[in-house]
Order: structure tokens, then sequence, then C-alpha cells
């Protein structure tokens, strides 16, 4: 019996990862498309240029009709990771402590697969979905070459790559949590705060002097919020998004061997 979790979860949630990947496709094809329309644009600048602030809840570190600003105010900063944090903290926060409020999870316990087994293949299924999510969105953003996005193909796929580990983190996080205390409101809202403050932290330190100092301890900054669209995702910053991803699924396989089941 190999993957059996792994496929029957991705099988169970097929329907909405469709869902999900078509809307964010449409999304990233409209961007890209409209790009023309706006790239002679002063008055947008200007919004940002004379408001530091602005430009940093928007999440712009430079021009926004450039071609690397538009994708990043329009998808990388902002939309594009949130929709993915949609669908892994949606999954991480229903797959053990939803199916245990539903009763489920203890009819997929009396399979012979260890509890550690289910964990770590759940984690998987999570994360292939992310995977879906952002490859096709991604391809759709590349349309954008087309439409005089002239982005560097190395930058815009260590952008997604960010994105990627940025929405499998913050799932892994709901797993967790999820797996601690049974309960799915609680893990989807601790996940959801954490991704929330993560993003503000992240997008305020530039402008927020005290603020600084803390960025390095967001999910956000690491991922999407230190210039990945233009200089790409550095060894270093996967490396401490990958790592964060193993310490969580170790605590997500702690937390579940000591879950009662209802």
């Amino acid at each position: 019996m190999r993957l059996e979790v792994f496929r029957l979860d991705l099988g169970m949630r097929r329907r909405l990862l469709a869902v999900y990947t078509l809307g964010m496709a449409l999304y990233a094809l409209i961007i890209v498309a409209l790009y023309p329309t706006f790239e002679h644009s002063t008055g947008l600048d200007n919004l940002t240029k004379n408001s530091p602030t602005m430009a940093a809840l928007f999440g712009a570190s430079g021009s926004i009709t450039s071609p690397a600003g538009w994708l990043e105010v329009n998808l990388y900063a902002n939309f594009f990771p949130l929709l993915v944090l949609l669908a892994t903290i949606g999954y991480g926060a229903s797959s053990l402590a939803g199916q245990d409020e539903d009763g489920t999870l203890a009819m997929v316990t009396t399979l012979p697969i260890r509890r550690r087994r289910i964990t770590v293949e759940k984690s998987l299924a999570m994360a292939a979905q992310a995977v879906v999510i952002v490859s096709v969105s991604t391809a759709f953003i590349a349309i954008g070459y087309t439409f005089d996005i002239t982005v560097g193909v190395a930058d815009m796929l260590g952008a997604s790559v960010g994105v990627l580990l940025l929405g499998i983190d913050l799932g892994l996080v709901a797993l967790v949590v999820g797996a601690a205390t049974g309960r799915r409101g609680i893990a989807l809202g601790a996940a959801s705060a954490l991704g929330a403050i993560s993003y503000l932290v992240s997008s305020l330190a530039p402008v927020v002097h005290w603020m600084r100092p803390m960025r390095f301890a967001s999910l956000f900054y690491w991922s999407v919020g230190n210039n990945q669209l233009t200089m790409g995702i550095s060894p270093s910053e996967v490396a401490v998004l990958v790592g964060v991803a193993l310490v969580l699924v170790a605590l997500s396989v702690l937390a579940f061997e000591r879950l009662d089941l209802h």
C-alpha cells in the first residue's frame, strides 16, 4: 500500500484544487495582459513615490510600472501568496483536525499505516497541491513576455519558489496546531494570524525603524519580501524556508502521535 493517504487526500480535494488553480491562472493572465495599458502611467508611480508607507503596504520596492514592480504589486507581494495560503492553510487545518472532528480520521488510522506515515503523506499531499497551483500560475505569468513584461526567467521562477515554500510552511503550521489540538478552527485561526502578522512585519519593516530587526522572523520576508522578484531567491532563503518545513513536519508527527481521536 504505497502513498494511500496521499492519493486519497488529493482525490478528495481535486475539485477544490482545480478551482484554486484556474482562478489564480486567470487572474495572473489578466494582470500580465493589463500591463501595457499602465506601463507609462506616471500617476501610479507617484502614488507610492510620495508615500513610503503606502508603497510598503502595496509591497512595492520600486517603480510600480516597471515589469518587476507590476508583478510584485499585483501578484507576488499579495494575491499570489494569499491564494496559495488559502489552499495550504485550509488543507492543513482540515486534514487532521478537521477529519478528527468529522470522525473520519479514526477510520484512516485503522489502515495498516503508522501515524507518522499518515502525517508525512498528508504533508506531501499539501505540498503537491501547492506545486500544482504555483506551477500553473507561473506558466500563465510567463505569458507576460508577450505583453512587454521582461523579468528575468530565473528571478521569476525563484520568486515562485518562494511563494510555494511560504504556502507549504504556513500550511504545516495549521497541520501542527490541528494535530496538537484536534480543532480545525484553532488551527485555521493560528496559521492565518501568523501569516497576517508575518506579512505586516515584512511589509512595514522598510519604513518602521523598530520593526526592521523583526523582519528576520517573518516567513514573508524570506520568501517574497526581500526583492526576490528582481534579485532571485538566494540559497540561504531557500534553506531557511525548507528548514522551517522540516521542523514543522517533525512537530506534526510528534503531535499526532499524542492526539486522542474521536
